[in-house]
């Protein structure tokens, strides 16, 4: 029987979101002494609870933007990883997969702009100016992260980009190109060091005034946002679904959730940046580097 490419990608996507918030519930349960057990099952908990609970809403709050943004960020990562091969098959073999990427990573601005916004609460509009300012800081040092394997491989397509990894992969000698790609990852997914737009000092920023449905879907897309970045990295720098014995869906998946669980890790021992020293990072440090290994790669495709 073959498996539409639509529901596995789906099926993967939410099996490793599931996961990932399986080990933040883990690492969360050994850090205060809790039992592991109740840990792992924090996604089904807490979905549980999300579900019972009664949304609430602010006076003059735009209600429909501000739920069409919390549900949008569970949408986009499924526009994302339409043009990764998690199975078999893309969804999506797009010749610009590349770009598609990139174009939906900046739907993630609008989206987090609106909860904020929308909610009518000034701890939740602070923090969506928190989150655009971080992601100024990283979203164009990511461009040129991004263009590095399309010029290796001579090809905006991924499933191009991961044919060219035969032998070597690109993550060998793109290591700065592969760490900032990380970073926006991270950035886009509001998530440990770059997640000031829901920092506890704003008593959770954008996701302040979520609650019940809207604020299950608004987690829920972080964590998938955290896996379809994570996908994406694998496949432009780790082969994607490349390697010995086993079929390739499973070396995909592996890789996608190797990616996951470190970036899961980074949340509890990285310290939380603000924005303005991130930008400083960014604009004198990231974009810097990031041109300088784009240039590598030109020369080494040009020699």
């Amino acid at each position: 029987m073959t498996v539409s490419p639509v529901l596995w990608t789906l099926v993967v996507l939410v099996v490793a979101a599931t996961l990932a918030a399986s080990v933040r519930g883990v690492l969360a349960a050994r850090s205060v002494g809790a039992p592991i057990r109740a840990g792992a099952l924090l996604p089904v908990s807490e979905t549980a609870r999300l579900l019972r609970q009664e949304r609430r809403t602010l006076l003059a709050a735009d209600t429909p933007l501000w739920r069409v943004a919390g549900a949008g960020l569970a949408l986009v990562p499924l526009l994302m990883v339409s043009v990764v091969p998690l199975g078999p098959d893309a969804v999506l073999d797009s010749p610009v997969g590349i770009v598609w990427f990139n174009a939906t990573d900046v739907m993630v601005w609008a989206l987090v702009w609106l909860l904020g916004w929308g909610a009518n609460s000034a701890y939740a509009l602070v923090g969506a100016f928190r989150f655009l300012a971080s992601a100024l800081a990283y979203e164009l040092p990511l461009m040129f992260a991004l263009t590095a394997p399309a010029v290796a491989a001579g090809s905006l397509r991924v499933s191009d980009v991961v044919a060219g990894q035969q032998g070597l992969w690109y993550v060998v000698w793109m290591p700065v190109a592969f760490a900032v790609t990380l970073i926006g990852v991270v950035g886009s997914s509001v998530w440990g060091p770059l997640s000031p737009a829901a920092a506890p000092d704003l008593a959770g920023g954008v996701l302040a005034e979520l609650s019940g449905p809207d604020r299950l879907l608004a987690s829920a897309g972080r964590y998938l946002l955290l896996v379809a970045g994570s996908a994406f990295t694998a496949t432009l720098f780790l082969g994607g679904s490349q390697g010995p014995l086993l079929p390739g869906w499973l070396w995909m998946s592996l890789k996608t959730l190797v990616v996951v669980v470190a970036l899961v890790a980074v949340r509890d021992r990285v310290a939380l940046l603000r924005p303005d020293r991130f930008l400083e990072v960014g604009w004198l440090v990231l974009l810097p580097a990031t041109l300088v290994q784009l240039l590598v790669v030109s020369l080494v495709v040009a020699s």
